[in-house]
């Protein structure tokens, strides 16, 4: 399949390593609504760091634009938008609306609309097709038609990215679903696996992050117990890893854009059709709770040392969902900011990843540039970035008082150096 020309829709995470390797090969348009976006990538920069300066300038075929206008003469549309969940954790669709009305009004004949962004299974068919055919006034399946390629991008990751993950696509006909898959195979060197319809392919997507999310919130359980026995998680964990078949998950808070939020698109659906999940959202509950579950194991030791809770200097190492990459979306690392200031706590965040003004703006969190040493009752270690790593036991400890708690999330230092981990 040759496309005229590709718009992508959405320049995040996921949007953008699309945009630029389509853009190697054929003329692409990324769009954003957001100008900064726009602005930064024309001149060569990703804030996200998910595309180096280099790989953006090779795709020579690659423009930007916020003007919906400039990608009304494409042929192909791929939506990239977030899909998360409100407060109530119920899934927002906004987004995706928001982008399907978008492109309803600049759909013509012959047009595929691909939709990548995590959904409930049905929901492209069923609340992203009606949109297209009432704002473009043509039919599904007789002057447009849809496809569905779930992301699989995990930012930070270097060695598996978007060309070097196999690829699972879809389409709204049988003649589709082969144009869409040939399309993915141009740049996809994994290779793709077609799924036999578009509800198949999104249901595939959603139980992957369900299942992850599953099993840590086992292995979570598992450390809440062994805690309780006085034996240590990682080295139970290390011993029965010994064998071949067991899978490697380690505890944790679960955050980011799609382990934490997922599986409740699964969950609105089946309560929909009448089925009330109970394993998916016993894990989601448990999973939810590990922010509070630390913060009370943390007060523990700090009593068992004769430090006062109320009042005590608290400094929280990392504040990213995952290590090594700016990603804040949907940290879980805000819920240990909350229950410390619950306890009347003086809470700084430290992380040398994330944008500053983007922390006020997502979570009202100014983190502090640099701690001070001698400064904090207790330090938690709640992201692996490298630079902690490097910091070692002893120029962590120096940033706390002669009489404090260091608490290790992430396995970062071994457990002779610190007071307690998961």
């Amino acid at each position: 399949m040759t496309p005229d020309k590709i718009a992508l829709i959405g320049l995040g995470y996921v949007g953008l390593p699309l945009a630029v390797e389509f853009g190697k090969k054929f003329r692409t348009i990324g769009f954003d609504i957001n100008k900064a976006r726009v602005q930064e990538l024309r001149q060569g920069r990703d804030s996200t760091l998910e595309v180096e300066p280099e790989e953006l300038r090779q795709a020579e075929k690659l423009n930007y634009t916020t003007n919906p206008d400039e990608i009304r003469d494409c042929n192909i549309y791929i939506v990239t938008v977030p899909t998360p969940v409100d407060q109530y954790k119920r899934p927002d669709l906004t987004p995706l609306v928001k982008a399907s009305e978008t492109l309803g009004k600049l759909l013509s004949s012959g047009n595929i609309v691909i939709y990548e962004s995590t959904v409930y299974p049905g929901a492209t068919e069923e609340v992203c097709v009606p949109i297209l055919e009432q704002q473009s006034g043509l039919k599904f399946n007789q002057d447009f038609y849809c496809g569905y390629s779930p992301e699989r991008i995990n930012p930070g990751d270097k060695e598996h990215s978007v060309t070097t993950i196999k690829k699972v696509t879809s389409g709204s006909t049988p003649k589709i679903a082969d144009k869409v898959d040939a399309l993915y195979k141009t740049i996809i060197t994994a290779g793709t696996h077609k799924a036999g319809s578009i509800k198949v392919a999104e249901a595939a997507k959603v139980i992957e992050n369900t299942q992850r999310d599953i099993n840590i919130a086992l292995i979570n359980e598992l450390a809440l117990i062994f805690q309780k026995l006085n034996i240590d998680t990682q080295e139970v964990l290390e011993a029965a890893g010994s064998k071949w078949n067991f899978l490697p998950f380690r505890p944790g808070l679960v955050g980011g854009h799609c382990i934490g939020v997922d599986p409740y698109y699964l969950t609105h659906k089946a309560t929909e059709v009448g089925y009330h999940p109970e394993i998916i959202l016993a894990g989601r509950r448990l999973n939810d709770n590990m922010g509070s579950y630390v913060a009370d194991q943390v007060s523990k030791l700090m009593t068992k040392k004769r430090i006062h809770v109320v009042d005590a200097n608290i400094l929280i190492m990392g504040l990213t969902f995952k290590e090594n990459c700016p990603d804040m979306r949907n940290t879980r690392v805000v819920d240990l900011v909350k229950e410390f200031k619950s306890f009347n706590c003086n809470v700084d965040v430290h992380d040398p990843w994330i944008d500053t003004e983007e922390a006020q703006h997502e979570y009202d969190i100014t983190p502090v540039e640099a701690p001070v040493k001698g400064k904090y009752d207790a330090i938690i270690l709640a992201v692996a970035h490298n630079e902690f790593k490097e910091m070692g036991a002893d120029a962590i400890r120096q940033l706390g008082r002669e009489n404090h708690v260091l608490y290790d999330i992430k396995y970062i230092l071994n457990i002779d150096e610190v007071d307690g981990r998961l």
